[in-house]
């Protein structure tokens, strides 16, 4: 890594170039670097605002899954099938999911290697459980914290190695340039947080052949959120810079807790907490689940099999389904405003005319518990048996189960969709590789898991993919001051002209929450297009508000500034995408319901006004991709893309031994 001063304009801008910056310090982010180092790329550098402070390090669930090839047992698996199932979650290109299904193993021996305390048996087999869209017990497990036990790990293998870092630095901004008649990314430039009332404000300067993006999903989207509050994403920067996305419509929602935020998925369920409401104060408690089933056991086995169905899933809202929950807490929060709770103290069905018991439970709901030693009196009893650490998790946050309810809500939790990439996770800006989930390799579908797979998959392959083609050394300071200084000075005056309004912080706090209010109300797990077509133009008009007129106190909030700037484009083109697919005809799918007035009633105790109608598959938007982007003036562009079947793969080792041999393999 070299460094040096940028003199633009009389200002002197610390100035670093490596071959590879690495943007984020998730797991696909850290996997990307030990891959690249242990491949023979040196010449690299991580830089993160919050060093630990993503989604890996700090989310989970009650058991959190890892989605890998079936490695135990007498299920027959390959990679071939494992392709087929990825590629049946619906818009999900089909060499992607090869590539994924491919270096499954690869990738997950990768971690058992590193350290990662995967469990296996006595004769070394990784035995495996069956998640969500999983037929052939794909998933493993290190516990509640699996991701966060992948970053421990790397981030451990990372300090050994010295790799350089640069935490506390703030990425603002892409710069790219036209290469072969391609745009191409060059540098970055970020905001070293603990200099910013320096005469530059904290302006860092990078000069990079390549950059590995692993900033995350669109996590300050939406105001119900399981994200962890230390992320907010990056795609807006990406956006900005000319990046196209895809699939930005498929986001999944589900049940989570509120005061520590936490996905309410397994066993959580599995136990059949008892659902409580109560006004704001706490008081005038009511089990709302109640009135929409016809029976306490037809409700009890739902709240069981939210545990193994966890993510809001429209297909499983009629006939007494488990999503059918997710819409009354939904309903209960936002329509009654009414806090709702899960209470483990008790089990449901007090003050009615049933009484609980595990005989009124449907036989799968039963016997699992049966098998798991757990036919106790009450669902913390259960709770404790089964899984332990799911109760401590929430002690070390200060919550009680034993003695507390415990607040939830519909959160968004993950990004299915994201920005485009090829075969080698290269997007169509040259040199950007986004990995981990601001990668949107997911369709309508995916396996539970099966987003860890993909980080370690892509951040593996994007670094293979640099090592063989884009190796060389960044260009000379000369030369990258002539290509990107009138970018960098341009991000240097908006900043500077941030500060001379001297408009209050709390205009870029306002906007914030009226993004984060917008996105949960109407383009989370219930849309429709009336609600959507305003709420679009009314995000085209506040972002135009935020980019030429909102200020700052001091250099100081400028870290704000641009992270609510970058989370209000994202929410502009998320939302240009979500209207594309109504206008198109789109209907409910994957883990969001469109209320249809010609639709069916999901429940004979809702309103009217829940109606909707299910996607076909052979609808257009059930066969195409949504690529939307914006184009150098900052114009809104859309394409439908044909998805990719998986490619039929060559047999003959002969004929990919010597493709291997002269590196055909790695060509673009």
């Amino acid at each position: 890594m070299r460094k040096n001063i940028l003199s633009l304009q009389g200002m002197n801008f610390p100035f670093f170039s490596v071959n590879t910056l690495i943007i984020g310090s998730g797991a696909a982010s850290l996997n990307a670097a030990l891959c690249l180092h242990e491949h023979g790329q040196r010449n690299i550098a991580i830089v993160t605002d919050c060093w630990g402070g993503g989604t890996s390090n700090n989310a989970g669930s009650d058991k959190q899954t890892y989605y890998k090839l079936s490695l135990a047992g007498k299920i027959p698996d390959s990679a071939r099938m494992m392709a087929e199932d990825l590629f049946a979650g619906g818009c999900v290109h089909g060499d992607i999911a090869l590539c994924e299904a491919q270096h499954s193993a690869q990738a997950f021996f990768n971690l058992v290697r590193l350290g990662v305390p995967f469990p296996h048996d006595r004769y070394g087999a990784f035995i495996g459980y069956k998640t969500d869209h999983d037929l052939r017990g794909r998933g493993t497990s290190a516990g509640p914290l699996t991701s966060h036990l992948m970053f421990e790990t790397m981030a451990g293998e990372i300090r050994r190695k010295g790799l350089a870092l640069f935490d506390r630095h703030q990425v603002i901004s892409l710069l790219t340039d036209q290469e072969k008649g391609e745009k191409r990314v060059i540098g970055a430039v970020a905001l070293d947080l603990n200099d910013l009332e320096k005469e530059v404000y904290g302006f860092v300067v990078f000069n990079a052949e390549n950059i590995i993006l692993g900033t995350g999903g669109p996590a300050a989207m939406y105001e119900a959120s399981v994200y962890p509050e230390s992320q907010w994403g990056a795609a807006g920067m990406a956006f900005g810079a000319g990046a196209i996305g895809h699939n930005l419509t498929e986001s999944q929602f589900g049940l989570a807790s509120v005061k520590f935020r936490w996905n309410l998925s397994g066993t959580y369920q599995q136990v059949i907490p008892r659902y409580v409401s109560t006004d704001d104060a706490g008081k005038d408690e009511r089990e709302f689940l109640r009135d929409f089933f016809p029976d306490l056991g037809s409700l009890a086995s739902a709240v069981f099999l939210k545990g193994y169905q966890w993510p809001f899933d429209p297909r499983k809202v009629r006939n007494y389904g488990s999503s059918l929950i997710d819409l009354l807490v939904y309903r209960e929060r936002n329509l009654k405003k009414r806090r709702v709770f899960l209470d483990y103290t008790k089990n449901p069905g007090r003050g009615s005319d049933e009484t609980f018991s595990f005989d009124i439970l449907s036989e799968e709901a039963r016997s699992y518990l049966e098998n798991s030693k757990a036919l106790l009196p009450t669902p913390i009893k259960r709770l404790n048996r089964m899984n332990r650490p799911a109760v401590e998790l929430f002690c070390d946050h200060g919550i009680d189960l034993e003695n507390e309810y415990l607040e939830i809500d519909v959160c968004a939790q993950h990004n299915n969709g994201g920005l485009k990439g090829n075969l080698w996770w290269e997007s169509n800006i040259r040199h950007l590789f986004p990995v981990g989930e601001i990668c949107g390799t997911h369709g309508v579908y995916r396996p539970g898991g099966s987003a860890l797979n993909a980080g370690q998959v892509g951040s593996l392959r994007a670094a293979l993919f640099i090592v063989e083609n884009y190796g060389r050394e960044p260009m000379n300071e000369n030369l990258f001051q002539k290509k990107s200084g009138r970018q960098v000075e341009e991000l240097f005056c908006k900043a500077q002209a941030m500060i001379e309004k001297t408009t209050a912080k709390e205009k870029f706090s306002a906007a914030l929450t009226v993004i984060q209010k917008r996105m949960s109300s109407v383009a989370a797990h219930v849309r429709s297009l009336p609600e959507v077509k305003n709420a679009c133009a009314d995000a085209h008009r506040l972002y135009k508000e935020m980019s030429e007129g909102t200020g700052v106190k001091s250099s100081k909030d400028l870290p704000f500034a641009f992270r609510v700037l970058d989370t209000g484009l994202s929410h502009v083109l998320y939302l240009e995408a979500i209207l594309e697919y109504l206008k198109k005809g789109g209907k409910s799918r994957g883990s969001f319901l469109v209320l249809d007035p010609e639709g069916e009633s999901p429940n004979p105790g809702l309103e009217k006004t829940w109606r909707f109608s299910l996607g076909d598959e052979d609808h257009f938007v059930s066969r195409k991709i949504l690529e939307i982007g914006l184009d150098d003036k900052g114009h809104i562009h859309k394409k439908w893309v044909d998805v990719r079947p998986i490619p039929e793969e060559s047999a003959w080792f002969e004929n990919i031994w010597k493709d291997f041999r002269d590196k055909t393999i790695f060509k673009r």
